[in-house]
């Protein structure tokens, strides 16, 4: 059985593969930078409830799997993830003052792809959808 996340009102496993580059691609993720960046986007995604399931930061780019909960979309979580760690690597590897709103240390846009079930296994289920109604609405009624 997968392990599903809840909400009040919802039951959800939301994962998706995302990518995305420094600006012009450069080579600039390495050493403490590195280091500091797995630390930073650790601590923004608890923010927003994220999981980051797994993750990889390669000098180029950036790999994660993301457990993103429904009540935010996956655009909204990316942004918010740049974004803010683009004020933390200014702030603490390029001197710039507290009130500073962000430099283009990103790229714009990402990459997302969906990870989720087995597309055979959700055919089938939509597939038999019908039977399975007919079949609870019998054990409801006593049919």
């Amino acid at each position: 059985m997968r392990d599903y996340k809840s909400l009040s009102h919802t039951l959800w496993d939301c994962k998706y593969h995302i990518v995305f580059i420094p600006k012009k691609r450069r080579k600039m993720i390495f050493g403490s930078i590195r280091k500091y960046l797995g630390e930073v986007f650790h601590d923004l995604a608890r923010q927003k409830g994220v999981i980051i399931e797994e993750g990889h930061l390669m000098p180029d780019h950036v790999h994660m799997c993301l457990s993103i909960p429904p009540k935010y979309s996956v655009s909204n979580v990316v942004g918010y993830l740049k974004g803010k760690s683009a004020i933390s690597i200014a702030r603490n590897f390029k001197g710039k003052q507290k009130n500073f709103s962000g430099e283009a240390f990103w790229a714009r846009g990402y990459f997302v792809s969906t990870v989720g079930l087995d597309e055979n296994m959700v055919r089938e289920y939509i597939h038999n959808q019908e039977k399975n109604d007919v079949d609870r609405d019998q054990l409801k009624f006593g049919i």
